[in-house]
């Protein structure tokens, strides 16, 4: 049970940081350095990688354990096949979704922590991307705000940066940000969600293959990759540029920033959803080609 809270505690970690990320794109207009700020949140960034190298082997570990109870209580079965339909395998597997299930609430959790922290964040990373460009090194800047707070003052009351409004209900009118796109990072934020978790499943499911299954995961996460380099982050692009260039509103950002939020955390909902369909779509795949 440890096990499973800090894979659940790393998982919202992750969730949160990537949901941050669609405020990185409101800092950058606000303080019209998109680039420097994309650079920056690079380095947020490690903290989602560094969780997930942890929680990957530690949720591994989570489904051997689920898979070898199985296995060992019904050894006197003659084949693998019929002891995943033995009825204390079923048992196992049952407890097995209910833990995945439990993971994929983690991620919903934390993709609403990152919502909910979208306004102090660009408020933070807005004065971040100004102490940058005035100091010119990462390294700098964090000996800067633990030792010289005085100076960190000075350059923020030189640069004047802007007061973030609040997240109020105007965040929530659509204007002509589209439509489709956002239905997209939906389905892409699930496909994403339940890409591992899928093929781990898929694994239980199919036990003397599952080390082909875990690598089929990347079906499901090509299938998001796709439609995410092909549809949501052209739009988000585009219509960032265009605030840069003027030709938009920077509240229209603002929206887009809050509704990919909103989106994505619907998306983790959706998971819940598709977890088992993905698993047998795996799980009959692996079977194919083995």
């Amino acid at each position: 049970m440890t096990r499973l809270l800090i894979v659940a505690a790393l998982v919202a970690v992750i969730h949160m940081i990537n949901t941050l990320i669609y405020a990185v794109r409101l800092s950058g207009v606000r303080t019209q350095r998109l680039a420097t700020a994309l650079s920056l949140f690079q380095v947020i960034f490690l903290l989602s990688s560094t969780a997930n190298l942890i929680q990957a082997p530690l949720l591994s570990s989570i489904v051997e354990q689920a898979i070898n109870q199985g296995l060992q209580h019904a050894v006197q079965a003659e084949r693998i096949a019929e002891i995943v339909l033995s009825p204390f395998y079923q048992e196992q597997l049952a407890l097995l979704s209910k833990d995945i299930r439990f993971v994929i609430g983690a991620a919903s959790v934390g993709t609403l922590i990152g919502w909910v922290l979208i306004p102090p964040f660009v408020k933070f990373f807005t004065r971040a991307i100004l102490i940058f460009d005035e100091v010119g090194s990462v390294p700098r800047v964090f000996l800067m705000v633990v030792f010289s707070p005085r100076r960190v003052r000075e350059i923020l009351q030189r640069r004047k940066p802007e007061v973030i409004p609040e997240q109020n209900e105007n965040n929530f009118k659509f204007t002509s940000i589209p439509k489709g796109f956002l239905l997209f990072n939906i389905i892409i934020t699930g496909f994403y969600t339940v890409g591992v978790l899928s093929s781990l499943y898929a694994g239980a499911l199919y036990p003397q293959f599952r080390q082909t299954a875990g690598f089929l995961a990347g079906i499901i996460n090509g299938v998001a990759a796709i439609l995410m380099a092909t549809i949501v982050d052209p739009t988000a692009a585009r219509i960032t540029d265009q605030a840069l260039r003027g030709a938009r509103a920077e509240k229209d950002v603002r929206q887009m920033t809050y509704y990919l939020a909103a989106t994505r955390l619907v998306g983790t909902v959706f998971a819940q959803v598709i977890l088992i369909p993905s698993a047998y779509v795996i799980k009959y795949v692996a079977q194919a080609i083995t």
